[in-house]
């Protein structure tokens, strides 16, 4: 066991060690990104129950390893992280006994990589991990990753996927509908999904101010000074 007054020793070492290594994989990726999913996966934990000594230094380290989004080596990075994390994790000592599931938390965490989390510690971190991808923060870090990507922001003649097929390959907004609005309906635990249910709805929230700003204009409108 772990001593509750210990977390912020042992939270410093995860954070120093993540810091040693300055770049990161994308723009949706950064340090901020990190401190909101391990957030999110102690008030899941909170919720839920879960081995806080598994969840905590999974959630710190689940992205240890950087790999860009359009990299084909994508979907291994997850396992490359889960063990780059648990090599640093013997290195400072930490209880061996956690090791196992603090690798399987961190491989399963990933979309890409398709593995199912076998334990509720990897559900949290999991759960974690994809709330981040939803709401506010959620469409900035879409914006942010599809500006990066050389991606338009919609497609120019229907901005909202309605009578073609959503391309997120070519359209920043069409991840949406590729991705973030099925988040949800993956969610492991009950707290989890209630939290996403909430963000995505803010989501088609945005989505439909979006459409009315970019919808079309009359030619034969008046122009009107601002």
């Amino acid at each position: 066991m772990i001593d509750h007054d210990t977390w912020p020793l042992w939270e410093k070492r995860f954070a120093d060690f993540l810091q040693q290594d300055a770049a990161v994989a994308d723009a949706a990726h950064d340090p901020e990104h990190i401190r909101r999913v391990v957030q999110n996966a102690k008030a899941l934990a909170q919720s839920e129950g879960g081995a806080l000594a598994v969840i905590i230094p999974a959630a710190w380290l689940h992205d240890c390893v950087h790999v860009p989004k359009d990299s084909p080596q994508r979907s291994l990075a997850s396992q490359l992280a889960a063990q780059t994390a648990v090599a640093f994790l013997r290195t400072i000592d930490y209880p061996a006994q956690y090791l196992p599931d603090v690798a399987h938390a961190i491989a399963a965490h990933s979309f890409s990589a398709n593995i199912p989390p076998r334990t509720l510690a990897a559900q949290i971190v999991q759960d974690a991990d994809r709330l981040d991808a939803l709401g506010a923060i959620g469409i900035a870090r879409c914006l942010m990753l599809g500006g990066e990507m050389g991606k338009p922001l919609y497609h120019p003649a229907e901005p909202l996927p309605q009578t073609r097929s959503p391309d997120d390959g070519h359209y920043t907004i069409d991840h949406f509908y590729c991705k973030l609005f099925k988040l949800a309906d993956k969610m492991n635990t009950r707290s989890a999904r209630q939290e996403a249910l909430r963000r995505a709805a803010f989501m088609r929230r945005y989505l439909a101010q979006l459409e009315q700003e970019v919808g079309p204009v009359s030619v034969n409108a008046p122009a009107t000074e601002i």
